[in-house]
């Protein structure tokens, strides 16, 4: 049996290249058929999807880059690493796997190496199996509870006798899966999540891909929407740049975007769609990324290190990231929120006394440059990945309802593969079919044809 953060836890690719739209390169377009907003996974999927179709589309994005919490960095070391999302999953019906393969990217399994620390000591095998069968235990006893009629929280329903192999799992369980300690998550939103094991990994990010995917739509950069006025017939989007008139809009910003207020809409979308989204507000999950040059830590390529703790002020170590010295320390849920609010000093801190508590002073000393994400902190996204509160799952189909002529999307309004880029690329996808229907540009079809949710559903333990 093996540790890994895999296991704890159509659009067409020969389209014609179309330009990025940068504020001060060219006018704003001031029509389309379709206004997306947002330049993430979710709305460069479904910009795709509308360009496919022939339908005139335009992408509003309010950051300068392509990605939204798909970023790659390749600029702050010697190497690039992801700053956000880091891996795709379902590759036997992930269209993303074959579009990256198309415009020259490299994919492949995520590595498999893995350790287990107990202070300054690798576990032994039996060990590992007491932490395994643990963690078991714990899944499963929340799978039993996704079951029940009323929804409850994550931890109300953990074993009692976990022992010493508690924090790890509440971790591993809460925090680093959904950047949410388990008292704040449901246990049905949880139960019914897609497996996440089979990992595929971009060598050259996965906010490359995404980038590299969104040059076939037009975007406009550090454009972001202020107001969208819509009723069933037409939308007007307002931006620091003019207005753009069109027949739907979709929006994929984040529920913490979009309950902030931060982009108004003239008629008010329903309080049911606001109290859907508060109910899947963002989890808090950053990574704190250093230079430890020589290898002094004694790890393998891609190891993904975990520690026995008797508590969630702990952390996931993904070392020696793509054969370099990086090392990222993932850090999550209400501990890794407050650590963030520090900042990144504070942050550095931790990782470096977190690296002494479990391999000395010595190796500590040896940490270089650093960087960390502060994804609270984005004004554009605000957090990490969605993750229901308890009795909040039926929240994510509320979300996915259209309102009108505007429709949502992004990894919150997927029911099974929330929190993960392969979810936000299928609701951009669904999301663009919806709002082509919505003015006439397709036909209208079943609502149960299969995605790639769907296809291949997870089973439920027993």
């Amino acid at each position: 049996m093996t540790i890994t953060r895999r296991g704890f836890l159509v659009a067409s690719a020969g389209l014609a290249a179309m330009p990025v739209l940068r504020a001060t390169a060219a006018p704003l377009p001031r029509e389309a058929d379709i206004v997306v907003i947002g330049a993430g996974a979710a709305g460069i999927a479904a910009a795709r999807r509308i360009v496919a179709t022939g339908r005139k589309v335009v992408v509003m994005e309010a950051a300068s880059q392509i990605g939204g919490r798909c970023i790659t960095d390749s600029t702050t070391f010697e190497v690039p690493f992801d700053r956000g999302a880091r891996w795709m999953h379902n590759p036997d019906t992930n269209p993303m796997i074959r579009l990256a393969r198309s415009v020259g990217l490299d994919v492949l399994p995520a590595p498999t190496g893995q350790k287990m620390r107990i202070g300054r000591r690798n576990a032994r095998a039996g060990e590992t199996e007491q932490f395994l069968a643990a963690l078991v235990r714990a899944n499963r006893a929340i799978d039993d509870a996704s079951r029940a009629k009323l929804d409850t929280s994550c931890a109300s329903v953990l074993p009692k006798d976990l022992g010493d192999w508690a924090g790890a799992a509440e971790f591993m369980l809460g925090a680093g899966f959904a950047g949410k300690d388990l008292k704040e998550l449901s246990a049905i939103d949880k139960g019914r999540a897609q497996d996440r094991n089979a990992a595929i990994a971009c060598r050259q990010g996965l906010g490359t891909l995404i980038t590299k995917l969104g040059e076939q739509a037009p975007v406009a950069l550090s454009t972001p929407a202020s107001r969208v006025a819509w009723n069933n017939r037409d939308v007007s989007v307002e931006t620091p740049a003019g207005k753009i008139a069109a027949r739907a809009v979709i929006v994929t910003v984040s529920t913490n975007v979009l309950t902030s207020g931060a982009i108004k809409f003239t008629p008010d979308i329903p309080k049911r769609t606001l109290d859907a989204a508060s109910k899947l507000g963002l989890g808090s999950y950053d990574r704190i990324v250093l230079q430890l040059p020589g290898n002094p830590l004694g790890l393998s390529r891609d190891d993904i290190l975990i520690e026995q703790s008797n508590s969630t002020r702990t952390a996931l170590m993904f070392a020696n990231i793509g054969g370099s010295s990086l090392c990222s320390i993932d850090v999550g849920g209400a501990f890794g929120r407050d650590l963030s609010e520090q900042g990144e000093k504070a942050m550095a801190a931790f990782a470096r006394e977190w690296i002494t508590k479990l391999f000395g002073s010595e190796a500590a000393a040896a940490v270089g440059k650093t960087s960390a994400t502060r994804w609270n902190a984005s004004p554009y996204v605000m957090g990490a990945m969605s993750a229901a509160a308890p009795g909040g799952q039926l929240s994510r189909r509320i979300l996915s309802e259209p309102i009108g002529n505007v429709f949502l999307a992004g990894e919150a309004t997927h029911e099974t593969l929330w929190g993960t880029v392969d979810g936000a690329w299928e609701s951009g996808e669904r999301a663009a079919d919806a709002a082509l229907r919505k003015i006439g540009a397709l036909k209208q079809e079943p609502a149960d044809v299969p995605t790639q949710s769907t296809k291949k559903r997870r089973v439920p333990r027993r």
